[in-house]
């Protein structure tokens, strides 16, 4: 009869440990479901276009100001322009892909 105890008091245990593992990875698995839904990815390459936006103007206003010359603007430029088109097509891809098509 001990021994039947003392099995029930370690099977007890060990399932209080996973259960609290359990909890902890499903916690885990929520967080990173959540950051890393399709709206989630959506804004954080909304917030990319936007930077990438903030800087073309940026060095646009440089040109204007004189601050750069031409070559450089246009190196510049296109090396800003260039992710800032390809982030816009995902986006764009992304949200296309997520709308529903009329039944």
């Amino acid at each position: 009869m001990e021994l039947r105890n003392q099995c029930k008091i370690i099977r007890t245990a060990e399932l209080a440990a996973a259960q609290e593992k359990l909890n902890e990875l499903e916690k885990q698995e929520e967080e990173t479901l959540k950051t890393n839904s399709p709206a989630s990815l959506l804004q954080r390459i909304q917030e990319a276009m936007n930077k990438l936006e903030e800087e073309s103007e940026n060095l646009h206003q440089q040109l204007l100001d004189r601050d750069i010359d031409f070559g450089a603007f246009v190196k510049k430029y296109k090396k800003l322009r260039n992710p800032y088109h390809s982030k816009a097509l995902t986006h764009l891809a992304a949200i296309s892909s997520t709308r529903q098509v009329p039944t």
